[in-house]
């Protein structure tokens, strides 16, 4: 009796386990159901900004638009600095519905210093980007912010660099932590460095010890409905961009990369399995000079590239490991001159056997100089059935629609002056406030990780209780069974 017990146990556990793991898959929050009608609305939205654009003669008044949909949205308003929080209207992809600060207050970042991390002096970004409430962010005048420590965001925020020339650079860098509902526009990053080990503050009423960081450009760490648009990046110590443990609902748009090793991790490790959750966009940006790999690199999840342009890579353009979705439309790629380094792309550590069947798919993708992509998977199966009865725009119009790919109005390697439809100079349009306040007190304690935003952790997915409540179960089955040779009588009612 006991033997088929045990043998019961273990079967039902079996049976749970992958239950549970599948259900957590399927739980991220802002995890879209139906990834390829997300593929579908960013390809409808790009033909009608080009349609909208070739339909118009160069003397009329829209002359402006790009034939770019971001961009499209807001761009040609010539009092856009009056109404800086239509922008929230405008991200496509997986990000779509990213609101920000909008509906918040305007903050005007007046102070570049970055002095004391745990406490910050209001006026400053890091007072700004702490708050609990929807702030939109923007800048008194051209900044350059060497950052102590990292910048831990809480949710709600929209940091709109428009009109300004604005420069984050030092110490950590952008930490996106257990948050949601970010955009971060219009501004450089670059030559990030780790750092930690000290006390920083995540809000007003809450400081924390931070362990040491990575040095990342931009680090997305279990957070959702993130979008990072126009922006420049460069010359960090790990990633530009990192976006792992749980990320999901991203749009990385019209940004311009540039002198990197490791460009793009999306997936904190093979092994992750609410990874396979991840949905990203990636639309209309400029992978420029001295790259290496990474643009991205992939586990799990869903990523979209499209509407591309790179223009070369050392090792490979995008890899990835554990089966991940892959849907490459209308970008250009440039392969470099080196003869074994044409691939575009590359399964990192993978037996061909193994990735055979993983969903990589190629479409109206320009190849350039020897470049090719090899596709795997069910390229003819239900899974790009939607995606695929969509024609990408054509690669031959990168050009035109990544034409401002990077911080709007300047140099992309991180000179040059701003201009924009209707306004001129420098400084910002509009009147903030400073709210005031403190950081709080310190917490000695937990040393694995600050509590961030709400001051609280993400709940415990539902799966997660069930299988703890199942398990106690079946542990007082067993228990009754081998001690009293009956079924508890709770269970036989």
């Amino acid at each position: 009796m006991l033997s088929f017990t045990c043998i019961l146990l273990i079967c039902i556990l079996g049976s749970v386990s992958s239950f549970a793991r599948a259900a957590f898959i399927l739980s991220l929050p802002h995890q879209h159901p139906d990834p390829e009608s997300v593929v579908q609305d960013v390809q409808r939205r790009l033909n009608v900004s080009l349609s909208r654009k070739l339909a118009l003669s160069v003397t009329e008044k829209d002359q402006c638009l790009t034939g770019n949909p971001i961009d499209d949205c807001w761009r040609c308003d010539p009092n856009w600095y009056n109404n800086r929080q239509r922008l929230a209207d405008c991200s496509i992809g997986f990000a779509q519905g990213t609101l920000g600060g909008k509906g918040g207050r305007i903050y005007t970042v007046t102070d570049s210093s970055d002095q004391d991390p745990a406490n910050p002096k209001p006026g400053t970004l890091r007072h700004a980007v702490i708050q609990n409430e929807p702030l939109w962010i923007i800048f008194s005048t051209n900044m350059v912010i060497k950052l102590k420590h990292e910048l831990i965001f809480n949710s709600y925020k929209t940091v709109d660099g428009r009109g300004t020339s604005v420069h984050i650079t030092g110490n950590g860098c952008i930490t996106l932590q257990y948050v949601s509902h970010v955009i971060i526009h219009n501004i450089h990053v670059h030559h990030c460095k780790p750092s930690g080990n000290s006390d920083i503050a995540s809000s007003p009423t809450h400081v924390g010890w931070r362990g040491r960081s990575d040095g990342d450009g931009i680090s997305i760490f279990g957070s959702q409905k993130i979008w990072i648009d126009h922006c420049a990046l460069s010359y960090c110590t790990d990633g530009l961009i990192d976006a792992i443990m749980g990320s999901t609902g991203l749009t990385i748009s019209n940004s311009y990369f540039s002198h990197h090793n490791e460009v793009m991790l999306l997936g904190h490790d093979d092994r992750y399995l609410p990874d396979s959750g991840m949905q990203v966009t990636i639309a209309f940006n400029q992978f420029g000079q001295a790259l290496v790999q990474r643009m991205p690199r992939c586990r799990r999840g869903y990523i979209h590239v499209v509407n591309n342009d790179f223009t070369a890579w050392e090792m490979y353009a995008i890899g990835g490991s554990a089966n991940p979705t892959i849907n490459s439309q209308g970008n250009r790629y440039t392969a470099p001159g080196d003869p074994n380094a044409k691939e575009v792309t590359k399964r990192v550590e993978t037996d061909e056997k193994e990735w055979t069947d993983w969903n990589w798919r190629t479409e109206g993708d320009l190849m350039v100089n020897g470049a090719y992509f090899v596709p795997s998977g069910a390229g003819l199966s239900a899974q790009y059935a939607k995606a695929s009865s969509v024609e990408p725009k054509s690669a031959a119009l990168i050009e035109q629609i990544t034409f401002n790919a990077g911080v709007f109005g300047e140099a992309r390697e991180e000179t040059g002056s701003f201009s924009y439809p209707g306004y001129t100079g420098s400084g910002s349009s509009s009147t903030g406030t400073t709210s005031t306040g403190n950081a709080g007190s310190v917490d000695d304690g937990n040393f694995f990780g600050m509590i961030f935003g709400s001051g609280a952790p993400p709940p415990l997915p539902s799966t997660s209780i069930a299988s703890i409540f199942l398990s106690l179960l079946i542990i007082l089955i067993l228990y009754s069974i081998t001690s009293q040779g009956a079924l508890p009588s709770l269970l036989l009612l």
